[in-house]
Order: C-alpha cells, then sequence, then structure tokens
C-alpha cells in the first residue's frame, strides 16, 4: 500500500531556512578566509551546536542551555545579515575574522558542556522500605469441647414380610395383538410350528411379560 505524500508546510519553510542560513554562514567563513572544506565545515558546526542545545531543553530548561541557544542563534542569525549587504564581503574587518577563527573552539565547549553537564532536576533516589516491627502476641487458649453423650436410638424390630400380590397381566393393544398375530402367521409359515414367547419377543423388541400375554391371546 503507498502511502499518500502530504505536503507540511511548516517542513517546507524549515527546509528553506536551513538552507539558506547554510548557504550564508559558508560564504561568510569564506570571506573570512576559510576556504575550501573549512567554509563548509562551520554551517555543520553551528547547525550541531543547536541539535545539543534543543535536546538538552528538552529535558531540562537551566540558564547553560538557554546560554548556548543565543550563542549558536547569534552565529546563525549574524551570518544571514552580514552577507544581506551591510557587510562588505571583500573587506571583512579582523575581529570577524578572528570570530570566524575561534568558533570550532568555542562550539566544541558548548558541546561538550551540554552533552556531559548533569541536569539540575536528577530524580531523588527512592526510599527504602521500613521493616514493619513484628509484634509478638500470646496464643489465644484453645477451646476445651466436651463431646455431648449421645443418646441411644431403639432398633425397630423388621416389619413381617406380607406376601406379594401376584403379578398382574400387562395389557395388550389391539393393534398389538393384530400385528403379532401376523407376525405368528408368518413364523408357523415359515418353520411349521407356532411362534413361542422368546420368539415373539426377539421380533417385536417388547418385554418377556408382554410376549407372553400375547402369546397367550393368541393359543
Amino acid at each position: 500500500m503507498i502511502r499518500s505524500i502530504r505536503i507540511d508546510a511548516v517542513l517546507i519553510q524549515a527546509v528553506i531556512a536551513g538552507a539558506l542560513s547554510f548557504a550564508h554562514l559558508h560564504d561568510l567563513a569564506e570571506a573570512a578566509g576559510q576556504t575550501g572544506w573549512k567554509a563548509w565545515a562551520y554551517p555543520v558546526s553551528v547547525d550541531l551546536l543547536l541539535v545539543a542545545v534543543w535536546r538538552r531543553l528538552r529535558t531540562e530548561r537551566s540558564k547553560l542551555a538557554w546560554f548556548w541557544f543565543l550563542v549558536a542563534l547569534v552565529a546563525s542569525l549574524g551570518a544571514n545579515i552580514a552577507t544581506a549587504g551591510l557587510l562588505d564581503l571583500d573587506h571583512v574587518p579582523a575581529w570577524l575574522r578572528i570570530l570566524v577563527a575561534g568558533w570550532p573552539a568555542l562550539a566544541f565547549l558548548g558541546g561538550t558542556l551540554l552533552a556531559h553537564t548533569p541536569t539540575d532536576h536528577a530524580p531523588a533516589p527512592a526510599p527504602e522500605p521500613r521493616p514493619v516491627p513484628v509484634v509478638d502476641r500470646p496464643a489465644a487458649p484453645e477451646p476445651t469441647q466436651t463431646a455431648a453423650p449421645v443418646p441411644e436410638i431403639p432398633t425397630p424390630e423388621p416389619a413381617p414380610a406380607l406376601p406379594q400380590a401376584p403379578a398382574s397381566t400387562p395389557a395388550v393393544p389391539p393393534a398389538l395383538v393384530d400385528h403379532a398375530r401376523k407376525v405368528a402367521t408368518e413364523h408357523r409359515t415359515r418353520t411349521g410350528a407356532d411362534i413361542d414367547t422368546a420368539a415373539l419377543r426377539d421380533r417385536l423388541g417388547i418385554p418377556e411379560d408382554l410376549a407372553g400375554a400375547i402369546v397367550a391371546q393368541l393359543a
């Protein structure tokens, strides 16, 4: 998926301002006698000092960071103003040549201080947890439990066995009797003998007592 490119006016303005400032610093350094690669190194030195200041200001707004920010701003803004026609670049004054020549040492000092000076608002170490005093308490006496006497429950005498009534013959639906009669007729035709209770139970898948009642009705 190709992301759409969104044009940011602030980013374009920053690129234009950076390019112009870079060119002005190069022209000023070259006019002050720093020719060749040395003239290109001066704009890079100013921009690196601004980056170091910006990183320090993100974590701490100290006087040191603001001081070097003003130094880098004066160097960049001064080059822009000097190359705007207010200064004859063919006849650069001696004091400006001295400032341009001493800039590398000044920028190195500022970058070193910004990078290696500890911040004023260092986080305080977390306090160590205090041990909680342990208070020895006497153990509570265990309650004495007195078992209550269990009353004796008289065992009831078994009741005399009652005579069981004979099992009643299950009711057979007439439709089941008719179907069983057809099965019995088919069994007699195939085997030549009357169907018994076991065979009828297996053929119809019914309980044995129901099969016996049906066989009794078919007899």
